[in-house]
C-alpha cells in the first residue's frame, strides 16, 4: 500500500494534480488557501486586492511580530470594502481549482487558513473530508483532526484548546494520526525562516504518548527546525511545505 501525503498546498494546484500519481490514495492535511505568499508577495488574495507594496509591508510587520500594527494596516486597507465577501470570492476561486485537482480517493482535513463551511460545495465524490474522525485505509486506521489553535494571527479556522482536545480524544485508538498542526514539541514547532514558534497541540502530544500510533503526520510549520523525530513508539513527521516543494511525502506498508 502506498499513500502520498501533502500539507500547506497554498494555491499550488499545478503540482497537486500530480500528487497522487503512483499512489493508492492521497491525504491532504489542509491549508489549501493562499492569502499571502511570504516568499513571493505578488501571489495570493491579499496582493490581488491591495497590491505588492502593501503585501511587502504586511509581511514585514508580521515577521517582526508587530501584529497590532499589521492589524491596523489591514483595517485601513479594508475600510469601505466588504471584507468577508472579497475574501470569500478569492477563496472560492482557489477552491474550485484545487478540489478539482484532487485524485480519487483523497482524504482531507482543514488547515488553519481554510474555510470549512465552503468545503461541502467543492468536495467531489472520491474526496472524503474528516475532522475528529477515523477511516480505514489499507488495513490501517487513520485519525484526522483539522484546524489550528488560537494565535495573534487570527487566521480563519483557529479553535480553542478545549475544542481541539475533544476532537483528538474522539479519535480513540488509531495507527496513524493526521493533523494540520504539530504536537507541542519545541523542535517541531519552530520555523527557522519566520524565526518564531508556531502553536502545537499539547492534547495531540498527550495522545501520542497514550495511544502510541505508528505515525503522527502534520504540516503547518513551513521551515521546521526538525522535520522528523520519534516520540516513544511514534514516528512524528512534518510532511513538508507542498506549496514550495510540489512533492508529496510517501507512506508505504
Amino acid at each position: 500500500m502506498r499513500v502520498h501525503v501533502v500539507s500547506d498546498v497554498h494555491g499550488n494546484g499545478e503540482d497537486l494534480e500530480k500528487a497522487g500519481a503512483g499512489a493508492d490514495a492521497l491525504i491532504c492535511l489542509g491549508d489549501l488557501v493562499l492569502f499571502l505568499d511570504y516568499a513571493d508577495h505578488s501571489r495570493g488574495i491579499f496582493p490581488d486586492l491591495f497590491g505588492v507594496e502593501n503585501a511587502d509591508r504586511l509581511v514585514e510587520l508580521r515577521t517582526a511580530r508587530r501584529f497590532e500594527e499589521a492589524r491596523e494596516l489591514g483595517n485601513r486597507l479594508w475600510e469601505g470594502l466588504d471584507r468577508n465577501a472579497a475574501i470569500e470570492a478569492g477563496v472560492r476561486r482557489q477552491y474550485a481549482e484545487l478540489f478539482a485537482a484532487f485524485p480519487t480517493p483523497t482524504y482531507a482535513t482543514y488547515g488553519n487558513v481554510d474555510m470549512p463551511s465552503l468545503w461541502p460545495e467543492y468536495a467531489r465524490p472520491g474526496t472524503t473530508v474528516l475532522d475528529g474522525e477515523r477511516v480505514e485505509i489499507g488495513g490501517l486506521v487513520f485519525g484526522f483532526v483539522g484546524g489550528g489553535l488560537r494565535t495573534p494571527m487570527r487566521t480563519p479556522y483557529e479553535i480553542d484548546d478545549e475544542t481541539y482536545a475533544a476532537k483528538v480524544a474522539a479519535l480513540g485508538e488509531v495507527d496513524v494520526i493526521c493533523t494540520h498542526i504539530p504536537p507541542d514539541v519545541p523542535d517541531l514547532c519552530y520555523d527557522t525562516v519566520a524565526r518564531r514558534f508556531e502553536r502545537g497541540s499539547a492534547a495531540l502530544l498527550e495522545a501520542i504518548h497514550a495511544v502510541r500510533p505508528k505515525y503522527a503526520l502534520f504540516g503547518h510549520v513551513h521551515q521546521p527546525l526538525v522535520r522528523r523525530m520519534r516520540i516513544g513508539a511514534t514516528e512524528c513527521v512534518n510532511v513538508g511545505h507542498f506549496a514550495s516543494s510540489g512533492t508529496p511525502w510517501t507512506l508505504e506498508w
